[in-house]
């Protein structure tokens, strides 16, 4: 399929955009009006931009069908501040309920059921069922277009950020598995980040990776071992040399055999079995 996008309605092109750029983190924005009425409202157009300073933006666009804009926005304009609240599974239902167009002035909080808590720095309301917080002062608005559709890019600094302590480890690092959020997929899909969706993937060497180009031909070539076995084994600084002494268990399947370590992230045990091929 072949998509340009002056071709088809803009809801079907943005149907795909959303089915194809995802997962995508979730925004629960917080904001008050001109009269200090609060509201609560989520977007998935959204993503951290830098750490010195720290930059958040994320973009309540134009209604598609009738181009319109948000309350979010209208409140951005009046009071330059937010706050950003992060979506875990257990509210997920909640801040789904929050994105109904209730009429202006009708609090999300009450309507969802969330807990306001106030923020240290800046006006609008946290959401305490959240864990975590950001208080955030909106530098600059870009707008992309007048058109439904068109997004509105909120540019934040994060002024304060605030962390539940329960989704620690014992470093006091953000455990994904603790927090447990989700994403935005297309349609009525959500992704959890949690469990076995969650992986690793080691990061490259500091020194650099040899390189596809320089493994073995019969291993690159291989039929059985995928690009992400591939990744792992050229992420190596070079080809290790053999050792003698490693035991390989099945000499009839070396290529399963060696996938099964790289599957664990045991790539020099994968190698091992791997030189005995060549």
């Amino acid at each position: 399929m072949i998509i340009k996008p002056s071709e088809i309605k803009t809801s079907q092109f943005h149907a795909y955009l959303l089915g194809a750029i995802a997962p995508r983190p979730i925004c629960f924005a917080s904001t008050i009006d001109a009269e200090g009425n609060p509201n609560l409202s989520p977007f998935s157009f959204f993503n951290i931009f830098g750490s010195k300073p720290p930059i958040a933006i994320f973009s309540p666009a134009r209604r598609v069908r009738d181009n319109t804009i948000k309350h979010t926005l209208e409140n951005i304009y009046d009071t330059k501040e937010v706050v950003i609240n992060v979506v875990n599974y257990a509210m997920v239902q909640q801040m789904s309920l929050s994105s109904c167009e209730f009429p202006k002035g009708i609090s999300e909080f009450e309507k969802a059921g969330f807990t306001p808590i106030a923020s240290t720095l800046v006006k609008p309301f946290r959401v305490k069922e959240s864990p975590a917080q950001l208080e955030c002062k909106v530098l600059e608005v870009k707008e992309t277009g007048v058109e439904g559709g068109a997004g509105n890019l909120i540019i934040c600094e994060i002024v304060m950020m605030h962390i539940n302590d329960d989704v620690l480890n014992d470093l006091q690092q953000i455990d994904p598995h603790k927090i447990d959020l989700v994403a935005r997929m297309g349609g009525d899909y959500y992704c959890r980040a949690s469990g076995s969706a969650v992986f690793e993937v080691a990061k490259p060497n500091m020194q650099l990776g040899m390189g596809f180009d320089a493994l073995p031909a019969k291993i690159k070539n291989s039929h059985v071992l995928t690009g992400n076995h591939l990744g792992q084994l050229a992420n190596c600084t070079t080809i290790p040399q053999r050792d003698e002494a490693f035991v390989v268990s099945n000499h009839t399947d070396m290529e399963s055999q060696a996938i099964q370590y790289l599957d664990h992230h045991d790539v020099e045990s994968a190698w091992q079995v791997l030189l005995r091929m060549l």
